[in-house]
């Protein structure tokens, strides 16, 4: 495996883990993961469009890197190699 695909690798592994706590930290109907996160971070007042703006933008720019590292580890990684 080469350097290429561990650098992918680190990527692909950073872009899930922060798709995942930006999807949870999205507001919900008010139960659940989602409003226990999200009720801490902002004023339910003040604001709040701001921050779901931004949460969304930042939910699809790493949705979107996590799918580009796939198609690319796709092509890039070497055949027949499991380790």
């Amino acid at each position: 495996m080469g350097v290429l695909n561990t650098i992918l690798l680190v990527v692909l592994a950073v872009s899930a883990v922060l798709t995942i706590l930006l999807i949870l930290m999205h507001s919900g109907k008010g139960t659940g993961v989602s409003e226990l996160i999200a009720s801490s971070m902002y004023n339910s007042n003040a604001g709040s469009a701001i921050w779901e703006k931004n949460l969304d933008r930042l939910t699809v720019i790493t949705s979107v890197i996590f799918g580009i590292t796939v198609i690319v580890m796709m092509l890039t990684f070497p055949l027949g190699t499991l380790g």
